[in-house]
């Protein structure tokens, strides 16, 4: 499939999502810190950067505060190489920020986005969207909890007023924090019933539908076109029709788990739209997840793109033998093809 666009032109991949700046200590908890790190961080720009990382001219929309972690933010994204042509500046609302405290094994996350300037989007937006011109567009549950006019965009993009020949993601994303257990379940399924790409964690979705399995998921998700269950770091399970494709996760250490989902989201969108096979895809999600892994940040420097899709190729014992750490973030070339192949 093909996602190339004429240089200027609108990009053929849309992210639509809030975004905002994350502060964290670099080690240790909040409460022992006096000094913390800035980072940006929001699902569907991470997506967005991920997609870009690996070669796709990717646009994210949103609204973003008129204050310094606004510009941020974009300042961040664009480095990155994420199209901002429509990002609409919020003068009465502020940017959302959230903080981070870190502990050996989990983190907790504090949200300050009440209020803020990604809460107001509403319908109004569609018109920036310029979906007739899209490949593809990547939303999130998040969005749904963000306020009532959030959640009317997503019915608006997703089943009211669907745009022929554009496939629509949906990670659904559930956040425990933003709404109540009940009424996320009833809306996320509905959601993810009208997408053409389901992305959720087995555990997640536990938690919302009481499905034990990747198979109890698809029973209720019977015709979402492609559905990709993940297990964390046992494998992903990806459901098309009748065929069931299973690739097991890469064993990697992890330094911080936020942000993993959303680099396996933009690893396995990438693999599709470039038409890998679905092993293959499946990899690229687990190997820029894993990489996402080894570093506190949602978006840390990744290696070279053509080392992350070489990498890829590999399966069988290849893949199974490697073992992802932090020094895999400045040197992947190690393990493409060319290279040494196993990580002892």
């Amino acid at each position: 499939m093909s996602t190339e666009r004429a240089a200027g032109g609108t990009p053929p991949i849309l992210c639509l999502g809030e975004t905002m700046v994350l502060l964290t200590p670099d080690e240790g908890r909040l409460a022992k810190n006096s000094h913390l790190g800035i980072h940006v961080g929001g699902a569907e720009s991470n997506v967005a950067a991920g997609i870009a990382h690996l070669g796709h001219e990717v646009e994210w929309i949103s609204r973003l505060g008129n204050d310094p972690f606004g510009h941020i933010i974009a300042d961040f994204l664009r480095g990155r190489g994420v199209r901002l042509d429509r990002v609409q500046v919020d003068p009465g609302r502020p940017t959302g920020v959230y903080f981070k405290d870190r502990e050996p094994g989990a983190s907790r996350v504090y949200y300050y986005r009440a209020g803020s300037a990604a809460s107001a989007l509403s319908p109004v937006d569609s018109a920036l969207l310029a979906l007739e011109q899209r490949t593809l567009c990547h939303v999130s549950g998040i969005t749904a909890a963000l306020s009532s006019s959030a959640n009317s965009l997503l019915q608006h993009i997703l089943i009211d007023h669907r745009v022929p020949d554009v496939l629509i993601s949906f990670d659904v994303n559930y956040r425990p924090a933003l709404w109540p257990l009940e009424a996320a379940a009833e809306r996320l399924l509905e959601l993810a019933r009208h997408a053409d790409i389901v992305v959720v964690g087995r555990d997640e979705a536990q938690g919302l539908w009481g499905t034990e399995s990747a198979e109890d998921v698809r029973a209720i998700l019977p015709d979402v076109p492609h559905l990709v269950v993940k297990d964390a770091g046992i494998e992903a399970v990806h459901f098309a029709g009748g065929t069931v494709t299973r690739q097991p996760a890469l064993a990697a250490e992890v330094v911080e788990p936020v942000g993993a989902g959303d680099a396996f989201a933009a690893g396995y969108l990438s693999g599709f739209l470039r038409g890998f096979d679905t092993p293959r895809a499946l990899r690229l999600g687990h190997l820029m997840a894993g990489l996402t892994l080894q570093h506190v940040s949602d978006l840390p420097v990744l290696p070279a793109a053509e080392d992350i899709l070489a990498v890829s190729e590999l399966d069988g014992e290849d893949w199974s033998g490697i073992r992802l750490n932090a020094s895999h973030l400045d040197d992947l070339h190690s393990l493409s093809p060319k290279g040494n192949t196993r990580v002892h």
